[in-house]
């Protein structure tokens, strides 16, 4: 029934209205949900199992090419349909019949289950998928045109999940403060599920006893503020190293992609205080930004077997050949990585040596051989812990300097005053310094505007676990819950001109409670790196190792887009990418010229 009612779509998919802008989108944009489309439209006709290759998205001519003798008419949208027998007419006339019925049974069905609960507003769904072709590219742009339309909450049905959109303060407050017990745990995809170990990390584990002892070790030994001031070297190193490549590369008049110099400075930081050693120092380490980059795009993309409920044991789209491949080579790499991080333990015991220089990845074996630990540390957990690192660490902090860059390229004058900052606080006889970072107001200001318009968490992911209401709403339990952060980061009712890059905003000078405005979740109208419980524990890492790059770069460099010699520069392309962590859809490549060198010791 339901690959027949899939069949009906089709059909009248060029006759206008809902059905046309619906199989128009999915074929145009190459949705994934097409492979179900077209995968349904070949068993029908064919009266057996659809046989696709895993990862080919069909089109329009293809379905032509599949199946040009069988069917009555083309995808065509330049000519009509051609009816060459009495029997096509009633046929057609029969499938119209099944689905206007089954649209009204749907619609009494989904209005009996609307009657039991009063759901937030929302828009008119369609049979099997629901409100998923609304969804976009970018989901979160989308959701913030339906809450422009429909209010601050919104119900939608993914397929068959239920979902919730919050797009307000007051309603991110609701789920994120007041009634944060409820929407304490986060939905799990089949990827994440997979990737990492049956959810045994700290990101995606469930709200429970084993994630409150995760916590713990977070915020107290592993992202602690004492930890952290050990990792400091290797932060500073990190910085000093990429600053060397841009000098040589100003040197030579050569572009660079900032955007991937930067992830490599990110993921040599992040694979230091894990493992004690650089991805990017041997060819074989190198593969860590690949896995990393790999693990991103698939728990990122659109699994419809998530979704759609006869399509869950089914893998249309390869997803999990390629999740497996990809589980397999961390679980190598990081078994090889553990086994040699406990053969220099075992050594260094042996040889009476001293505890000092331990990585995270030192701190978790600790924890893990202490037997009157509160809980027992798998070697699951590790793993699957130091891939929550990586992937959080790495994309996020890079990101958010690429977008603060790209918005100061534009906006000279915020350039000039952030400059002047830095000149009178730190002269150019040294780089600035993390400790530099409290007397520098004003590149504190760049980087909140930066995560106010730039979120690398644009949503806010949880799941209900019981039946509550927000704002008079009923919320039923196993509702996925969307916070929009982006959306609320741009929302009228609480930022002047919320389109326009304005770091005044949050300076002294300009509003004094706004001065006082901090990025750990409590003001609900600014939330880049969540709120509560679930709020990011590595916040303090990024906004060290984020207002320090962008403050050394102000300081050291001058970035033109189109020549070396500064001559004509253009203004940057500020159109995202899809992602979940709100990628630039084109990479920043400019040519730095070097304003100063504050550090003999790296010389031209």
């Amino acid at each position: 029934m339901a690959h027949l009612l899939i069949f009906i779509f089709i059909i009248f998919s060029h006759a206008g209205g809902v059905m046309s802008h619906f199989v128009n989108s999915l074929v145009n944009e190459g949705n994934l949900v097409n492979l179900l489309l077209t995968s349904t439209v070949s068993s029908v006709l064919h009266s057996r199992p659809a046989v696709l290759p895993p990862l080919y998205l069909f089109n329009k001519s293809d379905i032509n090419n599949i199946i040009p003798t069988q069917l009555p008419f083309q995808f065509s949208d330049s000519r009509p349909y051609k009816f060459h027998r009495m029997s096509d007419l009633q046929s057609y006339f029969i499938l119209f019949l099944i689905w206007l019925i089954s649209t009204l049974l749907v619609r009494t069905i989904s209005s009996k289950i609307r009657s039991k609960h009063r759901l937030p507003p929302s828009p008119i769904a369609l049979p099997i998928i629901g409100h998923l072709h609304l969804l976009g590219p970018i989901p979160h742009q989308a959701f913030h045109k339906l809450s422009t339309r429909y209010g601050p909450l919104i119900h939608l049905r993914l397929g068959s999940v239920p979902a919730v959109i919050a797009s307000s303060p007051d309603t991110a407050k609701e789920i994120l403060k007041t009634q944060e017990i409820s929407f304490a745990s986060r939905p799990q995809s089949s990827a994440i599920s997979f990737l990492t170990y049956g959810s045994s990390d700290f990101s995606f584990a469930p709200y429970g006893p084993y994630w409150k002892f995760m916590k713990k070790i977070c915020m107290s030994d592993l992202l602690g503020g004492r930890t952290l001031d050990l990792m400091l070297p290797i932060r500073r190193q990190e910085l000093r190293s990429i600053l060397q490549l841009f000098l040589k590369r100003s040197e030579a008049g050569e572009s660079v992609d900032m955007g991937a110099e930067l992830l490599t400075m990110t993921n040599n930081i992040i694979s230091r205080m894990l493992m004690g050693q650089r991805c990017s120092s041997s060819e074989g380490e190198a593969s860590i930004r690949s896995l990393v980059h790999e693990v991103a795009e698939i728990t990122g993309k659109f699994n419809v077997a998530d979704f759609i409920w006869f399509c869950k044991n089914l893998d249309l789209q390869g997803f999990e050949k390629r999740c497996k491949d990809v589980h397999e080579r961390f679980d190598r790499m990081m078994e090889r990585v553990i086994k040699e991080h406990e053969a220099g333990r075992k050594k260094k015991k042996e040889e009476g040596g001293d505890d000092g220089g331990k990585d995270l990845l030192d701190i978790l074996l600790d924890i893990s051989e202490d037997e009157n630990a509160e809980m027992k540390l798998t070697r699951e957990n590790i793993k699957a812990f130091t891939l929550d690192i990586f992937v959080a660490g790495t994309d996020t902090s890079a990101i958010t300097v690429e977008w603060a860059l790209a918005e100061l390229i534009n906006h000279p004058t915020v350039l000039k005053k952030a400059r002047e900052e830095i000149d009178a606080v730190v002269g150019n006889e040294r780089l600035v310094e993390e400790s530099d970072i409290p007397n520098l107001p004003y590149i504190q200001a760049i980087v909140k505007e930066t995560l106010r318009l730039h979120p690398t968490g644009p949503m806010t992911i949880r799941k209900s676990t019981s039946d509550c209401k927000i704002n008079g709403y009923d919320i039923p339990s196993e509702t996925q819950i969307f916070v929009n952060v982006w959306a609320i980061g741009r929302d009228p009712q609480h930022w002047k001109d919320p389109l326009e890059f304005h770091p005044e905003r949050f300076m002294p000078s300009d509003r004094s409670d706004w001065s006082q405005i901090d990025v750990r979740g409590q003001h609900f109208h600014f939330l880049p790196f969540g709120s509560g419980r679930r709020g990011c524990p590595g916040t303090s890492l990024a906004m060290q190792v984020v207002q320090t790059t962008v403050a050394a770069m102000v300081q050291g460099f001058e970035l033109k887009i189109n020549s070396k010699d500064g001559g004509g520069n253009a203004c940057v392309d500020m159109t995202e990418g899809p992602g979940i962590t709100l990628p630039r859809a084109m990479p920043l490549v400019c040519f730095p010229i070097a304003r100063l060198n504050p550090f003999p010791s790296l010389d031209f």
